[in-house]
């Protein structure tokens, strides 16, 4: 399970992407971990790793042990989830027990390459709620047949540790707000869906086998700013089909329709738009690191479980809902940008409401997310400013 150097090997599926990279970044600043990265890139861009491990060295004391300086390495495949033998000859690299834990964030990828003194952690999947009512078999395949063909591999290798992405989106429109972990999930796309029928599929397992399996499932709410330094940050390929990321490049002058479109202002909310709960992306990295040391041996997260299976989900928000109009004000004033906006209709999977209750993962895990709205608009303001054209500039 260790490497030479006494690290633990953990497996990020995604670990270019925008979440998988800030993850990759919290878990090197640990020294604790050896991290292996998984992506296809098809929504993201290897110079993010470039980056991460940067900041890793960077941050290396004075006189590093041979561990810390392992720490910042990154084992980089290009590879996809899809492909089962891509992924079985990764975990044959490290052999029986080499890959301590997965951190299982993304689906689908191509033919792999070595990126030389990285290691990293993935966390990919496809995730519009939009895109995934127009090709849902390719979101059923992505992101649920790829996590079982994972799980078959990490079983086969003895590594039965993982803490899983899931999303804010399994519960659909829920009855109560703010939304429990109790809440009973319905999904209304079929991107939630996928994620509903994953934590099912991982939870059966952790059931079968409870003397081996232990895992949690993160359910997001809504990720936004970037690192602090600017240098590793949301970079969608193509139109960003998220909010923030697209007033970013309305005020950078990347998107071509300068007006943006909002999808219905007649939902039960204060100002009839739809409302999130947003959370930085560092808070929500930090989240991951307390599920990987919630799968520890010692760890009393399982005691209350009412059987033998150790399985738990939790929410990641801040437990505080913003609405869209909200957030274009806020994005307004972290750039002195003057967004046009044009009311339309509602949009197909969208619900009304989706903020969280942390109040399970903060007292079970300690999970805290204090960065504000304010801090994560200057945040991707700042990252969006140093890298105008994105990872693609370099």
């Amino acid at each position: 399970m260790s490497t030479p150097t006494g690290l633990r090997r953990v497996l990020v599926t995604g670990g270019a992407g925008y979440i998988g990279s800030h993850v990759v970044y919290a878990l090197q600043q640990t020294r604790r971990y050896k991290v292996v990265s998984v992506d296809n890139h098809h929504n993201s861009f290897p110079a993010s790793l470039i980056r991460v491990a940067q900041l890793a060295r960077d941050a290396l004391p004075e006189n590093p042990s041979e561990a810390d300086k392992e720490s910042a390495e990154i084992d980089a495949f290009q590879c996809d989830l899809t492909c089962p033998e891509q992924i079985k000859d990764i975990f044959e690299r490290y052999g029986k027990g080499g890959i301590w834990g997965v951190v299982h964030i993304a689906v689908s990828m191509v033919p792999f390459m070595r990126v030389e003194l990285y290691r990293i952690t993935i966390f990919q999947a496809y995730k519009a709620v939009g895109e995934s009512v127009e090709i849902p078999l390719t979101y059923y395949t992505n992101n649920v047949a790829a996590t079982v063909s994972l799980l078959q591999i990490m079983s086969d290798f003895d590594c039965t540790r993982i803490v899983y992405s899931s999303s804010a989106t399994v519960y659909g429109t829920p009855p109560v707000i703010p939304i429990p972990e109790t809440t009973r999930l319905k999904a209304d796309s079929p991107y939630g869906k996928t994620k509903v029928m994953s934590e099912m599929v991982i939870d059966d397992l952790c059931h079968a086998e409870p003397d081996r399996w232990r895992a949690i499932s993160l359910r997001y709410f809504n990720p936004a700013g970037a690192h602090p330094s600017g240098l590793i940050g949301e970079d969608p390929r193509g139109r960003p089909g998220n909010l923030l990321p697209l007033l970013a490049h309305m005020a950078i002058g990347r998107v071509d329709d300068a007006t943006l479109k909002v999808f219905g202002n007649d939902y039960p909310t204060p100002d009839g738009t739809c409302v999130r709960d947003y959370l930085h992306v560092l808070d929500l990295a930090s989240g991951h690191l307390l599920a990987l040391d919630a799968l520890e041996p010692e760890s009393s997260v399982f005691d209350n479980c009412p059987d033998d299976a150790r399985y738990k989900a939790y929410n990641l928000g801040k437990g505080k809902g913003m609405s869209v109009l909200q957030i274009v004000e806020a994005m307004h004033k972290a750039t002195g940008f003057d967004f046009k906006y044009e009311i339309i209709g509602r949009r197909r999977g969208d619900v009304p409401d989706l903020t969280a209750d942390p109040a399970l993962a903060e007292m079970e895990l300690g999970f805290k997310a204090p960065q504000t709205l304010e801090v994560m608009c200057r945040d991707l303001w700042n990252w969006q400013t140093k890298n105008p054209q994105g990872y693609t500039q370099q």
